[in-house]
Parts: structure tokens; sequence; C-alpha cells
């Protein structure tokens, strides 16, 4: 979120009359009648949260179509065109634990793809159970973004993908080589590689292996309510949905989570309005530059409801306190209510989406060669 305040909607509008409501002075003598007890209180406070209008679906949108667009079906790359085999591919090494070092891990150990590409860590475990710095971000909808990792290290899905593998934090095996050697010894990813690319004299490489997780990785989309309100049905978002988009824009929450993943478009200072204490200099540690520190790739939202902890160091345990970290730190506001966080919370919501558990579901995988590396804990 940012710190430039956005005016209010033309379609907000005010509840002006709570002034009176609540008893503002008129110098009269004070009305005899039944005393206030914190029971009735109570209940007037729950009544001045429910001021906020309903704005009109078309106007927001009409409002959000500025700001926002529907998923594509599959973030589709001139570098690396799509195919069945590529996916096909890409989906058995998703899952193969043979590309750790001790063959306990895979990509989809920290990205689970049954609960929305997470592990609700904090930071994930690795090899022998090291733990790097920073959160693990869903894999959905990632290869829209326009770079990879907290820092934007890697530009694409296919320049992630391997990087992992050879991270001895994470799966450890030693080297691009390693890599290509373990693939190469399984006779079934033999045949596959060659069927996925047979004008190659030498099919088995680091960039066609990056290429096949990329092209699978590419189409873990997961349109969800809100794409159907951008499509035209009025009726996709529920009041409080409609109630916390609105909010969502005026605080102007979209100079930096916008298009279609609601984010992933740019970097952003943690920190923007006040500092922000950490120990993580973010993308500073790949340029070098002072601008840069503290600076990260801001996540995009969808199925930012299930996918709790929260920021770069996974910090924020619930979605309630990372809106709570971003109104003070990145909003000149400072501070949402309760009932700003409960509309907000809403509309995020309505950015869960719907998993093709088809195309998720773990496939079968090609037996080991006699020439497979075996398990490694050391």
């Amino acid at each position: 979120m940012s710190h430039r305040k956005r005016p209010p909607l033309a379609l907000s509008t005010g509840a002006l009359a709570v002034c009176a409501a609540l008893a503002c002075g008129d110098g009269s003598a004070p009305k005899t009648g039944p005393v206030k007890t914190a029971e009735h209180k109570s209940e007037a406070k729950a009544e001045k949260k429910k001021a906020r209008p309903v704005p009109s679906a078309a106007q927001l949108l009409d409002a959000s179509k500025k700001y926002f667009a529907p998923l594509p079906a599959r973030a589709e790359s001139p570098a690396n065109p799509i195919t069945p085999e590529k996916v096909a591919l890409g989906r058995q090494l998703y899952y193969d634990t043979r590309l750790s070092k001790n063959q306990d891990l895979s990509c989809n150990s920290c990205h689970k793809l049954d609960d929305f590409g997470v592990d609700h860590e904090p930071t994930s475990p690795g090899h022998k159970g090291q733990r790097g710095e920073r959160n693990t971000p869903t894999v959905y909808n990632a290869a829209a973004h326009f770079a990879q990792f907290w820092d934007g290290r890697a530009a694409t899905i296919e320049d992630q993908a391997l990087k992992p593998i050879t991270n001895p934090v994470e799966m450890a095996l030693e080297g691009d080589a390693a890599i290509v050697r373990v693939v190469k010894s399984i006779p079934g990813y033999v045949d596959a590689f060659k069927a996925a690319y047979p004008a190659e004299a030498d099919p088995i490489t680091t960039t066609t292996i990056a290429q096949a997780i990329g092209a699978f990785e590419r189409g873990l989309m997961t349109p969800g309510p809100f794409d159907d309100f951008l499509g035209g049905n009025m009726t996709a978002l529920n009041s409080d949905a409609l109630r916390g988009l609105e909010l969502f824009i005026e605080l102007n929450c979209v100079s930096c989570h916008t298009g279609p993943t609601l984010g992933g478009t740019m970097y952003q200072k943690l920190g923007s309005v006040k500092p922000y204490t950490t120990a993580d200099e973010g993308r500073f540690k790949i340029t070098g530059k002072p601008e840069d520190k503290f600076v990260f790739k801001v996540p995009g939202l969808r199925n930012a409801a299930k996918t709790a902890p929260y920021l770069h160091d996974g910090s924020a345990k619930t979605l309630g306190d990372a809106l709570a970290v971003m109104a003070e730190y990145q909003l000149a506001k400072g501070k949402l209510d309760d009932e700003e966080t409960t509309y907000l919370t809403a509309f995020l919501d309505s950015l869960t989406g719907r998993i093709d558990a088809a195309y998720t579901a773990k496939p079968e995988l090609p037996p080991s060669g006699p020439d497979t590396p075996k398990a490694d804990p050391s």
C-alpha cells in the first residue's frame, strides 16, 4: 500500500447524521431518560460500524477497471511456448524429491499445490532442517509477476526454477551439473525430454529443465469471485467485499497493488511513511544501491486470505496483522479501525481463487535408473 492519499470515490457517501444521532450539544438542559449502560454504548458503536453504505456495484466495477484486470488462463511467454509435453514434464519435476540432495524435498514441499502454494511457515525448512531468512511466497499466479523472489533477483519463473534446487539451505544439489546428472539418470525423463524437445541434439539441459518447470507453473492460475466481478457479474461480491474494494481504492492501496495479480508489478520500500525495523535489507543485497535498502517486490494479493503468515520474514501471523502493518508503515492514515479491517478482509477474501485439482494433482514419477544418485543426508 502507498502513503499517497487518494480522494474518496464519488460513489462513496458519508454518514453525516451520526453527529446528531450521538447527541451533539445544543446548549439546552440535559434530558431525562434511561441511563446509557455499557451495553447501550456497545450497541450504538455497532450501529456506527454499519454506517458505511454499500456502494453501487456497477459504479465500482467501472472504477476497478482502471486498476485491475482478470487473471489470464495462463501466463504466456514467447521465450517458452507452452506445450502439453513440457507441462507434463514440469509437473513431474515439480513433485520429484530426487532433485534434492537428501531426496526428501521437492518444489511442492514449500509451495504446496493443495494448500494455495505455501507451507504456512514463517520461513521454510530446507536441507537438514535449515531455514532461510525469507517467507516462501505462493507459486500460484507468480508467473504473471514482473520478477521473482522478494528481491527480484530472477526475471522470470524459468530463471527462478532451478535456484532453490541448488541453494545449499534449500534443496542443496551441488550446482546445475548435478541437476542435469539426476534427470539424465532417469530413463523415463530421457524419453520424455526427447518427445518435448525433438529438435534438440541434447534435450536435457538446465535450460530445458527450467522451461519445463516454468511451462507447468505458467498454468497455475486461480481465478475467483473477483474475476467474476471484473467480468460483469454484479452479484459476485457480497456487500462487505464491495465496501472493502471501495476502501481499497480510496486508501490508494492501488498505487502498489494493481494489475491481474494485485501486486507483483513493482518494488516498494517497506516503511515508506514510517521506518520499519528489519535486518533484511531487501533489494539492496542485489543492487548495492542505497536507495534499494528495505525495498522488496510488492507481493500479489491473490489468495492472500489463505497464505499466512505474511511479509518477507513471515512476521505478520494473520491477515489482520498484515493489514495493520501496511496501515502503519505504508499509509499516511496510520491505523485502520475495526470496520475498515472487516471490509478490507472481506475484499481480500474475494481474491481467493479456484484451484484446478486435476492440473495440480501429483503425477506418477518415472522410476530411478541404475545411475541415479542415492539420497545424501550430509
